[in-house]
């Protein structure tokens, strides 16, 4: 089989962009290239094609977000505060925009009346019994059945650890039909979301080029990595991070269940 280099193909989809009628063009070693009205046709190679999808855990196929943004809220109420809701949001789907933390947070500001200790175990117990409710988010199973059929790839890449998130896809029986589960562990200390890192190793273990890929992601921190990897990405923001400013994003659903895959295949093929 010809190994159609990633420089050739740059190469050629570069000579697409010049206005050019019906010239054919030979390159040595990868046959002919045909240029019909800036349209490149490459043997054995598609530009538009799909071959991955790559979803973020946390707030897009399980909505942990919402519970624990709203148990928190509560637990800041009762002590007659409020949780600072842009502060929150910058640590969605990673940590590396902000520091914030709201257990030392609202400790410090009931001057230590409160401890963090108890705030936080507070929090991660109520959290945890809420989160152990949820379901699987709408329009997700229905996109992954849908890639199957189709032949691609599937990839979790998440902020989140492997035991969180391993764990909570096989109690919601999805964790077999992923070929990779990408999470923090798997990439360096403060190298999560906004970095690329988790979508750059995703790509590499699925073996798929950066075009050749769609990300779901919810959350500005989670778009923001994606756009680094240079991915195209999808956002799918949940009732938490549809309150936060997210930009880049070259499609917005309010859910997976509004995008048939045939639509997500016209807007990238």
């Amino acid at each position: 089989m010809t190994d159609h280099s990633p420089v050739l193909i740059d190469t050629a989809l570069e000579m697409a962009r010049t206005p050019t009628v019906q010239q054919r063009v030979p390159f040595d070693g990868i046959g002919v290239i045909a240029v019909v009205h800036s349209c490149v046709i490459l043997p054995g190679y598609n530009r538009g094609m799909l071959k991955a999808l790559i979803f973020d855990f946390d707030g897009l196929i399980l909505d942990t977000e919402t519970p624990e943004y709203l148990i928190w809220q509560n637990i800041y109420r009762e002590q007659g505060f409020e949780l600072p809701h842009d502060e929150w949001g910058r640590i969605i789907g990673g940590y590396g925009l902000s520091n914030f933390d709201a257990a030392e947070h609202l400790s410090r500001l009931t001057q230590g009346r409160l401890d963090s200790a108890s705030l936080r175990s507070r929090h991660q117990l109520e959290s945890f019994s809420a989160i152990q409710r949820e379901t699987v988010l709408p329009g997700v199973m229905d996109m992954i059945h849908a890639a199957q059929r189709h032949g691609l790839k599937l990839a979790i890449a998440s902020s989140s650890r492997h035991d969180w998130v391993d764990g909570h896809a096989k109690r919601l029986g999805i964790f077999q039909y992923f070929d990779k589960v990408i999470c923090a562990d798997d990439v360096g200390v403060g190298r999560t979301k906004p970095n690329p890192d988790l979508f750059l190793l995703a790509l590499n273990q699925l073996q798929v080029r950066k075009n050749e890929a769609v990300v779901f992601e919810d959350s500005p921190n989670g778009v923001t990595a994606a756009k680094r990897a240079g991915i195209f990405v999808v956002a799918v923001p949940n009732p938490v991070t549809a309150k936060l400013r997210i930009e880049g994003a070259d499609l917005m659903v309010t859910s997976l269940s509004d995008l048939p895959f045939s639509a997500l295949l016209d807007k990238v093929q």
